[in-house]
């Protein structure tokens, strides 16, 4: 129950949008640190190292996502019960005795981690990703703290404090980037990841030093917490791990491969992450305080992804018409022609592991809502090993097209899992209304691009067919998407 000194909650749909606007400006200055990337240093072998260690950062990164919407529903019952602090403390060291096998693998013993992630890359790519692990190891541990402060201010209804410490340190960050890069080259990068980390766990600490609630001292539990952590880490590493271990693979292409499927993934992910992973994130705690039925959590599910299937329809649309233009345009010359076109082509293949990943991201949090995340070590172990087969075969014969593929499959049998996890009812209504969902957003976006194409240049296409796009999706809002936007509304 809120207590009365606490101020009114916002819908979960306001919260989402506030958090989402965090996230666009994260995302925003994170694709300004790939441009300054693509423009300084264009695509071989030191890119090709940089990303390499750059996707340990993002298992990390995801892992701290995944923690932070799992402590979220106990925090959020720990304030109820007056045992806050204490909670918060057990997760807090906890967190610290999983990041210190992390920090010796990428700060001690980073010249063998480097050796593992670059494959048969040059030798120029391994160096490039030593140096840059003994930094972005510990950014992502920084970000890890900062999702447990970030959920621990959930718990009092906070999200404005997180989200401008997020923006904030992505801000320095950049700033740190341009200022070093041309003299000290691109570990500058790797630099202003760890500034970035720093600002965004100083700024919810703080917001948390000034709310300063103990309440009763419980037994920390540490054991269990480090469970609990287990539980919610597991899935979201094996997640980032398909990415990684697709990354793997694409070393064995061609030099320069591994960056072209880094920047696709970065275009994908992002779109993901300002969509389904702000609104999964804000609906945790409002679905705590409620009572979760089969038919509330498959509402949840399909009324939250409709809403982030229309931003990913739309971008396939443009990057299917324009791609190549707009990569070369921010990724400067080094990526004119095939490479451009490579990257644009990706991520419109990456469309379908976008809708898969939606559905995932909205879910995952529901499983700690009604405490069924304790299968979800073993399902991580039980997915991670057929998708090292699936990517080396896929990729094998299709190249980076193959390893968009691979992505696509596994991520949709962990949906396929996770909705199971619930219960068969909501697998049985989510399915459907995913699948119905996908066909409408889908159909409408290739009749408006396709159309437009069909008709006009491609830039004018582009542009007309988002217009076109909107204004179908308002004529078609009886199909589902005005109910999924009148639930969000409702949700606090």
């Amino acid at each position: 129950m809120p207590k009365p000194t606490d101020p009114p909650r916002r819908s979960t749909l306001a919260s989402g949008l506030l958090t989402a606007f965090s996230l666009a400006v994260v995302t925003g200055l994170s694709a300004a640190v790939g441009i300054v990337i693509a423009r300084q240093f264009d695509r071989g072998a030191e890119t090709d190292g940089f990303f390499a260690a750059y996707g340990v950062f993002l298992v990390l990164v995801l892992a701290a996502g995944a923690v932070r919407v799992a402590v979220m529903p106990p925090l959020a019952r720990a304030r109820d019960e007056g045992v806050f602090g204490s909670v918060l403390a057990s997760y807090a060291l906890a967190t610290a005795i999983v990041a210190l096998p992390a920090l010796a693998l990428g700060v001690l013993a980073n010249e063998w981690t480097a050796a593992q992630l670059t494959g048969g890359l040059p030798d120029t790519a391994r160096q490039t990703a030593a140096e840059a692990l003994v930094y972005l190891v510990p950014a992502a541990v920084a970000h890890l703290l900062a999702a447990l402060a970030a959920s621990a201010l959930a718990a009092h209804d906070s999200y404005g404090t997180a989200a401008a410490g997020y923006a904030l340190g992505s801000v320095l960050g950049l700033a740190l980037i341009l200022w070093r890069v041309g003299e000290d080259g691109i570990v500058a990068c790797a630099w202003g990841t760890l500034l970035n980390g720093g600002v965004a766990l100083a700024v919810p600490l703080a917001g948390l030093a000034l709310r300063a609630e103990r309440g009763r001292r419980t037994r920390l539990a540490v054991g269990s917490r480090l469970a609990e952590l287990a539980h919610a880490a597991a899935l979201p590493i094996a997640l980032q791990a398909f990415f990684v271990i697709c990354l793997r693979f694409a070393s064995e292409v061609e030099t320069g491969a591994v960056t072209s499927f880094t920047y696709a993934y970065f275009v994908a992910a992002a779109l993901v992450s300002v969509t389904a992973s702000s609104l999964g994130i804000v609906s945790s705690v409002p679905l705590t305080r409620a009572v979760l039925s089969p038919e509330r959590a498959a509402r949840h599910v399909v009324s939250t992804s409709l809403v982030s299937f229309a931003a990913v329809a739309a971008a396939a649309g443009v990057f299917a018409l324009v791609g190549e233009g707009i990569v070369t345009a921010a990724l400067g010359p080094a990526y004119a022609g095939d490479a451009g076109g490579e990257i644009g082509r990706l991520i419109v293949a990456l469309g379908p592991w976008m809708a898969a990943s939606v559905g995932v991201t909205i879910t995952f949090p529901m499983l700690f809502v009604a405490h069924r995340e304790r299968a979800l070590p073993l399902v991580a172990l039980a997915v991670l090993v057929p998708h090292v087969f699936m990517a080396w075969l896929a990729v094998g014969a299709f190249e980076l097209r193959g390893a968009a593929a691979a992505l696509t499959v596994s991520t949709l049998v962990v949906l396929v899992v996770l909705l199971a996890l619930l219960s068969r009812q909501v697998l049985l209504s989510v399915a459907r209304g995913l699948a119905l969902g996908a066909i409408v957003t889908g159909g409408l976006a290739l009749a408006a691009f396709g159309a437009a194409a069909l008709l006009l240049p491609a830039t004018v296409a582009a542009v007309l067919g988002v217009a076109a796009f909107c204004a179908l999706l308002v004529a078609f809002r009886g199909l589902g998407l005005r109910q999924a936007w009148g639930y969000l509304r409702t949700l606090e």
